[in-house]
């Protein structure tokens, strides 16, 4: 049975991630971290992807939802004869849970209990080792244990009751009565290590590792600081977010799946499972609003580490562990997701020019300054150098954030982006009294906003590029951060441009315009989040809620999003779940609830974000233990 993108929930380990389907089918599944060759893709190949499943055998309907407060999944299959209740987890390592180093067990963990009347169980466990290439040796090593192995990849499949071997899969049919459970683990390690029975996990040990998982989301999301109407949303976001999270380095990938497709059966499928500067920027920006500070502080280790502290040699994006080269390559053995080809490995984009980068970082910066976080010199070294680069190359064209694989251009929001990346450096820099080319970044700040004024609006509004008369949703970051009032004629000019252009069945497509691909895309649900934190901030409420409903109606049954939404269906399109609509979810939220709460400023420009922080930062009681109120004003 095929599934679409939105079928599948996700399991994580803050290591690697997999996707369960509804009808309990692991379709994706990578070791040991986010962007290592997948064990199981039948989500891009459905003959020679791999999987393993556990389902009832015969009709069911299913129905899931993850424990409260937790990225541990159930799935209840009801059958004619039965209820079978299947749990899944990737089990951690326990450890701090408020520390970006938690530990992982490189495994899928999986209990079925029945729970009404009888059932028939079964499990097919295939993996297809790097992306479905070659079917693994299959040996049992015991009556509940089994060897699978192939390549550089290992399978050590676990279960509390007896498995048979066959030539391309391990299976198992069980009958469940009323209470009876079973426990299967599939752990993986290098092919060269090699495990006795003694290093299996009992019944007992599989317990404790969910109940040890369990135990670390709680811990994790108890610290979260939203209050507001839209709390269940939030919290589900926050804890995609830290999934996402690569512990050992603090890295974060924009999502943990390659190539599925931005419309159905489409080329633009590209690999998602690294770390651009962009969206984890955006990412923690959204964590900071809800009171989270370890991550970012492991981000910016991580970042001085990867850069060498050397600004001039900052890409847009890397590896989770720092690699600087993903040469992208093309997977022709795979079909891809529904037909969607070509199935892409590594991404292209990563030695473009794109000049927001620098500017997102800089905000992230301000605002954890703003949180009273420490500014070493070192630290400061490097921001310092991000904006004296700035300043020598705003006047360069750029692939801008959507990464057009074409002709390079005058982006007005990589100019916006240029001109928050100095703004910000000039605040950073009076409110620490640091030391910075202070007259020189004044004077380009002030060039930065006439060139914005005077050749981004040259049409009466602001259109994507100097010289274009194209729309894009991403000028409406203009009164976000802090260019323009939001009630300023240009803005709403452009807001409304944007919306006859782009809008469709209440949600906006990014552009219509050559980016150098072929094929089309369906709405970005990130434009679409941006819309309503404009309308929060223009005084349009009313509208800015309605608008948020209709987004929290697009998450799939158990709270997920991908990248983008097909207009008037809402199926999810793009890789999943998506680090950047789950972070702009955190945001808006954010946004509405301080705006409803706390009178907005004057009529002026000011950062939305800094807006919502001082807010929630300034009312949660919570957090007045580790920051100081005047930290943060």
């Amino acid at each position: 049975m095929r599934q679409r993108i939105d079928d599948y929930a996700l399991l994580g380990d803050c290591h690697s991630a997999a996707l369960v389907g509804r009808d309990g089918s692991i379709d994706w599944a990578c070791f040991p971290r986010f962007d290592s060759a997948a064990v199981f893709c039948r989500l891009l190949d459905l003959r020679k992807g791999g999987s393993f499943r556990v389902s009832p055998e015969g009709p069911y309907q299913s129905r899931r939802r993850y424990i409260d407060d937790t990225n541990v999944l159930v799935t209840t299959f009801t059958t004619p004869t039965g209820v079978l209740e299947v749990t899944d987890c990737m089990p951690v390592r326990l450890a701090l849970a408020r520390s970006s180093r938690v530990g992982t067990r490189h495994s899928l963990l999986r209990r079925l209990r029945c729970v009404g009347g009888e059932v028939d169980a079964r499990m097919v466990v295939a993996p297809r080792f790097e992306y479905g290439a070659f079917v693994p040796h299959i040996r049992l090593t015991s009556p509940r244990t089994a060897e699978l192995v192939g390549g550089a990849d290992a399978l050590w499949v676990t279960a509390t009751r007896p498995l048979s071997a066959h030539e391309n899969a391990l299976r198992a049919r069980w009958h469940l009565r009323p209470g009876d459970e079973v426990w299967v683990e599939a752990a993986w390690t290098p092919s060269l290590v090699q495990r006795g029975l003694e290093d299996m996990p009992d019944q007992n040990a599989m317990r404790r590792r969910l109940e040890e998982t369990i135990t670390f989301w709680r811990e994790w999301i108890s610290h979260c600081a939203y209050e507001g109407e839209y709390t269940q949303a939030v919290r589900r976001s926050a804890l995609v977010l830290k999934a996402l999270t690569y512990a050992p380095s603090g890295a974060i990938v924009a999502a943990p799946t390659t190539s599925l497709p931005e419309e159905p059966g489409g080329v633009r499928n590209w690999d998602y499972r690294y770390t651009w500067l962009r969206d984890t920027t955006l990412t923690l920006i959204s964590l900071m609003l809800l009171g989270y500070r370890e991550e970012t502080i492991a981000f910016r280790h991580w970042m001085g580490r990867t850069s060498a502290g050397r600004p001039e040699d900052v890409q847009i994006m890397y590896g989770i562990r720092g690699h600087r080269r993903l040469p992208e390559v093309e997977l022709t053995h795979l079909e891809g997701h529904q037909g969607a080809r070509p199935v892409r490995v590594g991404n292209g984009a990563v030695k473009q020019l794109q000049l927001d980068v620098f500017g997102e970082m800089l905000e992230g910066a301000w605002l954890f300054s703003k949180m009273g976080g420490r500014m070493t010199g070192e630290a400061w070294d490097f921001l310092r150098g991000l904006v004296d680069g700035v300043c020598e190359r705003w006047r360069e064209p750029d692939q801008g954030l959507w990464e057009i694989r074409d002709e390079p251009r005058h982006f007005i929001h990589s100019k916006l982006l240029c001109w928050v990346a100095v703004d910000r450096g000039l605040r950073i820099a009076r409110a620490r009294r640091l030391p910075a080319a202070v007259g020189r970044w004044s004077r380009e700040r002030m060039l930065l906003r006439e060139y914005l004024l005077r050749e981004g609006a040259r049409t009466g509004w602001f259109a994507q590029a100097v010289g274009s008369d194209r729309a894009d949703a991403s000028v409406l970051q203009l009164p976000a951060l802090g260019f323009l009032p939001s009630a300023h004629p240009l803005v709403s000019r452009t807001v409304d441009k944007v919306r006859q252009t782009l809008e469709r069945d209440g949600l906006l497509f990014r552009y219509h315009a050559p980016d150098g691909l072929s094929g089309g895309e369906a709405t970005f649900l990130l434009c679409s989040f941006w819309l309503h934190d404009v309308l929060v901030h223009s005084g349009r409420t009313q509208e800015a809620e309605e608008l948020l409903r209709h987004l929290l109606s697009l998450a799939n049954d158990v709270g997920l999003y991908a990248e983008e939404a097909v207009p008037g269906t809402g199926e999810a399109m793009g890789n999943f779940p998506q680090a950047f609509t789950h972070m702009a979810l955190v945001a808006s939220c954010a946004q509405l609830s301080a705006g409803r709460s706390f009178q907005l400023p004057r009529p002026g420009a000011y950062d939305y974000a800094d807006f919502a922080l001082t807010y929630h930062l300034g009312r949660r009681s919570i957090l007045m233990s580790h920051f100081s109120w005047e930290a943060v004003m």
